[in-house]
This record gives C-alpha cells, sequence and structure tokens, in this order.
C-alpha cells in the first residue's frame, strides 16, 4: 500500500461501553480494537524515515516498528518491540497523552493539520499489551549473572516500577517498598477502573517479579524503615515516592464535613472499592457533587461521582474550557456521561449548615486576561459578580505536591521551592551521592510517561554508579 493510499484511509474508531450504560459500573469504558480493526489503522502509518513520533515518546518506543509488525501480523514480535523501552503498554496505551506527545508529531496528524487525524499509537500500543495478556504470551527474557549490588526504589509508581525492571535486566538485585498494601502508586489509588482496570496493573507487576524483582508492600521509609537503614543495606537509592500531598485552595468552609482532596475520594473508590455497596470504606454518596478544577484528577473525581449514585455532578473550572488542562478523551467522556461545565467561575468561599456539613459554595465569575507562566490566560475576577452553587459533596481536584516524608528524613536532600527533590537532568542523581529520584517527586503531578523517562534516565545512571562505567541500561 503506497503512502498516498495510507494517508486517506480514516481514524479507527475505538468501541465503547454506551454512556446510559457504563455510569451504572466500574467496567473499563473503552473496548479495545479487534485484530482486524488494529490492522486497519496500522495501515495508516507512513512508516517516515525520520521516526517524528520516537521523538516525542519520553522513553523512546521504537513505534514505526511495532505498527509494522501489526501489519505482518506478527503480535509478539510487536510487543518485544515495546517493552524493549516500555515494561508497561498496558498502562500507557490506555492513561498517556498520546496526543501532546507521540501523535502530536505523527506526520499523518500534521499534514491533516489535525492532531485528531494522527495514527492512534495509544490504541495500537494497548492492543499489543492486551493481546500478551489474553494470549499467555509473556516471554521471560535472559537474566545476566548477579552484579553483587543491591538497588532499593522507594515507590511502586511508573518511574519506580520502570528502574526497577531495566536495572533487573542488568543483573542487579533490586527490592521495591510500596507504603499501601498494593502495587503501582498512582495508578493503584488515582486512576479509576474504569479507565485502568487494576487487574492490568497487578498483571504489569507480576511480571516484573517474574524478573525478580522483590516486592515489599505496607512499609513505610522513613516510618517501617529509616532512610538511615536502607542506605546501610543497598548499594543505590532510587526515590520515586510520587505527589501524594493534595492541595487546597485555602477559602473559608474547606473544613466543613463533606469536602474531601481528590486524593481522598478517589483513593476511598478506587484502592479501597467504596463503589462497591458491599465493600467496608465509607464514602459520602452525595446527590449534587461538585468538582474544582480542570486536570484529569477532576474529570476522574467527577466520573466517579456518577458512579457512586450522584444525580448531578459539575465541574468548577476558573479558566476557559481552551484552558483546560484535561485530556480531550477524558472531557468527552465526561460530557457524554452527562457532568456539567461551570468555566470562568472560580470558589471563593464553601457555604455549609449549623451541624457543619457542606450544602453548597460561593464562585466568582472570571475572565480571561493575558497569558501567565504556564501560557494559558490568566483568569481575572469580575467585580460584584458571584452566585451560589448547591452542593452536598466537594471534591478539591487542583493538583498535589510532592511526597514530603523521605525528603524530611534525608538531611542534605537539596529541595525546590515546591517540595520537589532537586536532581541532575541527565542522570536523576540528587545531592546526596547514590541516592536518585524521579517521576512525581521531581516533577510534581506529571503524566506516567514523563515520570518512566526520568526511570529510565536514572536506572542508565544507577547502572553506571554501580559498575564505575557509563554504560548504558540495554534496551
Amino acid at each position: 500500500m503506497n503512502a498516498a493510499t495510507r494517508f486517506k484511509l480514516p481514524p479507527v474508531v475505538m468501541p465503547e461501553q454506551d454512556p446510559a450504560e457504563r455510569v451504572h459500573n466500574v467496567r473499563e469504558v473503552p473496548l479495545g480494537f479487534t485484530p482486524e480493526m488494529a490492522l486497519q489503522e496500522a495501515q495508516r502509518c507512513l512508516h517516515c524515515t525520520n521516526q517524528p513520533c520516537v521523538e516525542g515518546c519520553p522513553v523512546g518506543v521504537r513505534i514505526p516498528e511495532f505498527i509494522q509488525a501489526i501489519e505482518s501480523g506478527d503480535e509478539l514480535a510487536g510487543i518485544g518491540i515495546i517493552k524493549g523501552t516500555n515494561l508497561l503498554p498496558a498502562v500507557c496505551g490506555r492513561v498517556c497523552p498520546q496526543e501532546d506527545q507521540c501523535q502530536k508529531n505523527c506526520t499523518v496528524g500534521k499534514a491533516h493539520r489535525d492532531v485528531g487525524q494522527a495514527v492512534q499509537i495509544g490504541k495500537l500500543e494497548r492492543f499489543l499489551a492486551d493481546w500478551e495478556r489474553e494470549n499467555h504470551a509473556a516471554v521471560i527474557p535472559q537474566i545476566p549473572p548477579s552484579s553483587g549490588k543491591r538497588v532499593a526504589v522507594i515507590g511502586s509508581g511508573p518511574a519506580g516500577l520502570t528502574v526497577a525492571g531495566d536495572l533487573i535486566k542488568l543483573g542487579h538485585a533490586v527490592t521495591v517498598f510500596e507504603a499501601l498494601h498494593m502495587p503501582g502508586g498512582v495508578l493503584g489509588y488515582g486512576i479509576p477502573e474504569f479507565r485502568l482496570p487494576k487487574e492490568i496493573v497487578y498483571q504489569e507487576v507480576a511480571y516484573l517479579a517474574k524478573l525478580g524483582v522483590d516486592f515489599q508492600y505496607n512499609t513505610v521509609i522513613g516510618k517501617s524503615i529509616t532512610v538511615d537503614e536502607v542506605r546501610k543495606d543497598y548499594d543505590a537509592i532510587f526515590i520515586g515516592s510520587g505527589a501524594g500531598l493534595p492541595n487546597f485552595l485555602h477559602i473559608p468552609g474547606e473544613s466543613l464535613l463533606g469536602v474531601y482532596s481528590a486524593n481522598e475520594y478517589l483513593t476511598r473508590a478506587n484502592l479501597m472499592h467504596a463503589y462497591d455497596e458491599n465493600s467496608d470504606t465509607p464514602i459520602l454518596r452525595g446527590k449534587s457533587v461538585a468538582v474544582l478544577g480542570g486536570g484529569n484528577v477532576a474529570m476522574d473525581s467527577a466520573r466517579t461521582a456518577l458512579r457512586l449514585g450522584a444525580l448531578k455532578v459539575m465541574v468548577i473550572y476558573r479558566r476557559s474550557e481552551e484552558e483546560m488542562p484535561a485530556r480531550k478523551e477524558e472531557y468527552h467522556h465526561a460530557i457524554q456521561e452527562g457532568v456539567e461545565f461551570h468555566f470562568l467561575q472560580n470558589p471563593v468561599e464553601i457555604l455549609g449548615n449549623r451541624e457543619g456539613w457542606v450544602t453548597g459554595l460561593t464562585v466568582q465569575k472570571m475572565q480571561l486576561g493575558e497569558p501567565d507562566a504556564s501560557g494559558r490566560r490568566r483568569p481575572l475576577p469580575i467585580a460584584g459578580q458571584t452566585s451560589n452553587v448547591p452542593a452536598d459533596v466537594i471534591v478539591v481536584g487542583i493538583g498535589n505536591n510532592p511526597n514530603p516524608l523521605i525528603p524530611a528524613a534525608l538531611p542534605g536532600l537539596q529541595m525546590n521551592r515546591h517540595g520537589g527533590i532537586i536532581t541532575d537532568e541527565d542522570t536523576m542523581e540528587t545531592s546526596v551521592p547514590g541516592v536518585f529520584a524521579g517521576g512525581d517527586i521531581v516533577l510534581g503531578a506529571a503524566t506516567v510517561i514523563l515520570a518512566m523517562g526520568q526511570g529510565r534516565k536514572a536506572a542508565r545512571a544507577i547502572h553506571a554508579w554501580l559498575t564505575g562505567t557509563t554504560e548504558k541500561a540495554k534496551d
């Protein structure tokens, strides 16, 4: 098939659960490609010699090669190509913002002047990962002889899992310490089941365990075990403890009953199964829920509220639709499911009754001024224009800061003003020799694939540190 013919092929539409049905369950919304759909979408790839899509991938997945494998009907080769650089393809294929990374660079999308026309790289990655899982086709690579070196990885989120996978394949012993009772970090507690089924996360982790990675759960470094004890027992440390400290608005009424941080709300629903009426985990099932914020966490919270039985769910965001940072797909799904969006509204007070329960909030009408440091237009209040919005549950989803526990327990660790660990940009080494860091503890709340990219950098540098070489981690 020549390039002109490929270019004319339309994107394949992935089937989804009907919105009226899916708001009553937590099953995954997109249903995945069939082999026929995957082949049809793969045929849209132009196989560009300069491979701009690869340049847009933080972990450097060899995208045209795995797409070519789908075209050739060799799914096993395709998943092998992906796993050379990405050990979490089933996760990344579902939750990574490909529209801002690999697909943004796609020649097909650029030629159409519409990133929505780009080859759907993420959906093809998901197809191969699901094929591997459903066909029990995971290939365990040959692990080299032990180097005699031990590495401690603190946190089992995307960055930590990437470091663990890369280093175990280089012959180093790796122990991952996880504070929670289940693996995955934000993949487990932060992303809802309907976007990322937890069984997929656990199977990705099980693959690393088969490679030899040791996972220790219910272990809070800095509490259960001191950082000094870890430094004594291991030759290098990677800190990937994430951004689990929620931000608040610091407005009157924020301490009323019925106000949740998005972290707590989603953790109760996702990790502790509060969506199940038979669960022991308490959660307020409000009838009118207001979610504050405009990112993916706000979308997740709003859509979770619907599945918890809310009759009305509102997302209140101080900028306009154009400035909203949430993925377009998540915004689209939220609208389909009936979430209301109140743009250019800024909460200034949370209202309550005499018993201390939330009854609503006061919002200030905003207008957009000049762009700020983020590149988005700055929201400015319109004097005298406020209104009250009734609600019996409010979820604050305006972002998170890095987890402060480990930095506080490690003197000499340099931090930035936001509480993130300062690292060397190329090696991810901290100001403490032999201690490396990456992911949200460095970036602040960011994406899965950016965290994994930092994990790959750190793994190469840790290997060099352990061996006294400059050798890069092998794919």
